[in-house]
């Protein structure tokens, strides 16, 4: 009995959508690469609700003929290559003819368009694959592609896209990457009415500053490379521009982004030594190479590209990127143990319990009898649950609590550790690490009670939001009002900060914010992971600085204040705070 069959086209083109079409972001990308095929010189884009309802591209470019109009939506037809040799020479976006069989597969869609030699245009329409209806119409030079109920044909797919604000959040990356890397073209982006971004005809720096605002535009500095293999031009951040989350860094190779993280090694080796380490600096960085030299035919989404003579490529972009960067100036060694930490105030001030007992300001006592009671939630407990595994000390189990009796005299170590000594031996905890635990127990209860102490300023302070991250922090904006800040949006991306937490003073916001936002892969909406990133980013700006020297007062308060939170022995982010060494081990060090 014959087994093999052919599958049926609309089931193939749903398959096909299956790695093309993966969310609305990816609709827009395809349609809006078209658009710039075709010539066009201004594109707009037009979602509502984030895509799933309606994702709308119009365009001015050369528009397509009645029998092209119909056979643009048939698998593999493309007016882009002719042959398997044309993939080595491609100067197009598109080049497979998948895109628009994708998307009719899995939504219903209408497209219209005119081509400059034709006084009437054409309508199709098309719905899951199945052609409903073609007639002549009149309509602008150019195509008009409105995508309605994206996946309304596959409810699993639909069901797993994420919020408005992730998808949306995922639109407008895509919308710049493409206008990026084209500032002599005009773009608008319309989300649910509203005017999201409006972008004219500019120079590159001018883009990128319509795009991320004149303050990131201001921090690059130009790189430019010229060789045989290939030629690199575009812009890198100073060193004052890093930071740990969020660095807008884009590659484009030939008018198209691409990812390629062994290029983004050399940028960011020429940093070396020049910025704290973990953080990122921001670039955009266009390549211009020959065609055959490149294989843009590895995935679907045409992000990943090979190189030949990556080793030499890599070695170019090094050499460029450092040459420019010394022309700036910006080559001296900086101090980072130093460099860029506020001025906090005395942890004691908002690390104490509020009691009758103890005023608000002044550290807090604790007896050798109290430390027993705070100890007693580390019974029957593993040294491998305190230190990393990597730890070549070897450590017992530390004893019960009737057995063990804690000093309450300690000594700070550099700065950034506290040694205790107990009856199980040598107790080392990171200062910073627990102070950073305390807080965040306290402010993720207080925002939850909506209870956090907040301070005006005296003059307020403006940031700047791109529109990137727009969707996000007005998310996120009910949750900084509990945390204890007072922020007014002022339109167009601006904000004023008019009161902060207490004891966040002295702060940079703009970094503060861009931090707690910024990441490449959002967290989806306000969920557990958000909040979480939100209260860990704040106290660890609120909690004391590695080196701040403390009495001897303070370190019983921090350590009283630790073994009272929910989990002592780890931050919230799963790094250890407490190390013990047993008395064992420490008289074996002395053989």
């Amino acid at each position: 009995m014959d087994i093999v069959r052919l599958l049926p086209d609309s089931v193939a083109n749903q398959i096909a959508a299956g790695e093309v079409i993966q969310r609305p972001a990816s609709v827009i990308k395809e349609l809006m690469e078209n658009a710039l095929d075709a010539g066009a010189k201004n594109v707009d884009v037009c979602v509502v609700d984030a895509g799933r309802t309606m994702i709308q591209v119009i365009d001015d470019g050369k528009g397509m003929s009645e029998t092209d109009a119909r056979l643009s939506f048939e698998r593999h037809a493309t007016s882009k290559i002719q042959k398997a040799e044309d993939l080595f020479t491609l100067r197009t976006m598109g080049f497979r003819g998948e895109a628009l069989p994708s998307i009719a597969a899995v939504a219903q869609v209408t497209l219209q368009t005119r081509s400059a030699d034709s006084e009437l245009g054409t309508r199709v329409e098309i719905e899951g694959s199945r052609f409903v209806s073609q007639e002549v119409c009149a309509c602008s030079v150019g195509a008009n592609f409105e995508v309605r109920n994206l996946f309304y044909n596959i409810p699993a797919r639909r069901k797993f896209l994420k919020s408005n604000q992730t998808e949306l959040a995922n639109i407008i990356q895509e919308f710049q990457r493409i206008a990026l890397v084209n500032p002599s073209i005009a773009f608008t982006l319309t989300s649910n009415g509203t005017m999201t971004m409006n972008l004219s005809p500019s120079s590159q720096k001018g883009r990128i500053a319509s795009i991320f605002g004149k303050k990131l535009a201001d921090q690059l500095f130009d790189v430019s490379v010229e060789s045989s293999l290939l030629t690199v031009h575009g812009f890198v951040g100073r060193p004052e521009s890093a930071r740990k989350k969020g660095a807008q860094q884009y590659f484009f190779v030939n008018g198209r982004y691409m990812r390629h993280p062994y290029f983004h090694k050399a940028v960011m080796e020429a940093f070396d030594r020049m910025i704290p380490q973990g953080e990122q600096v921001p670039y955009m960085l266009f390549f211009e190479v020959d065609p055959s030299s490149i294989d843009v035919n590895i995935s679907p989404t045409k992000t990943e590209i090979k190189f030949e003579n990556e080793t030499s490529l890599w070695q170019i972009l090094l050499a460029g990127v450092r040459e420019a960067l010394g022309r700036t100036g910006a080559s001296a060694m900086f101090d980072f143990e130093s460099e860029g930490q506020p001025e906090l105030p005395a942890f004691s001030q908002y690390m104490n319990q509020e009691t009758s007992a103890t005023p608000r300001h002044s550290p807090a006592k604790v007896s050798v009898s109290d430390w027993q009671e705070l100890y007693a939630g580390l019974q029957q407990t593993t040294m491998e649950e305190f230190v990393p595994q990597q730890q070549e000390i070897p450590f017992e189990e530390i004893p019960a609590q009737s057995e063990q009796t804690f000093s309450s005299e300690h000594l700070q170590f550099k700065g950034q550790y506290i040694l205790s000594s107990s009856q199980a031996g040598l107790m080392m905890v990171d200062q910073h690490r627990a102070h950073v635990r305390v807080l965040y127990d306290r402010l993720l209860d207080q925002m939850h009670n909506n209870s956090v102490p907040s301070q005006g300023l005296l003059f307020p302070e403006m940031i700047e939001i791109s529109p990137h991250d727009m969707p996000f922090f007005e998310e996120l904006l009910p949750k900084l009002s509990s945390l204890g800040f007072d922020i007014m949006s002022l339109g167009g991306g601006s904000y004023s900060i008019n009161g902060l937490p207490t004891g966040l003073d002295g702060i940079d916001l703009q970094k503060l914010v861009e931090e707690i936002i910024g990441d490449e892969n959002p967290a989806e909406g306000l969920s557990e992971q958000m909040e979480h990133r939100l209260v860990m980013t704040i106290a660890s700006r609120m909690a004391i600085p590695v080196g701040q020297v403390l009495s001897s007062e303070e370190m019983d308060g921090l350590l009283a204040a630790l073994f009272a939170t929910s989990n002592p022995n780890y931050m919230p982010d799963g790094r250890p705070i407490i190390a013990l060494i047993d008395q064992q081990s420490i008289n074996q060090m002395f053989k």
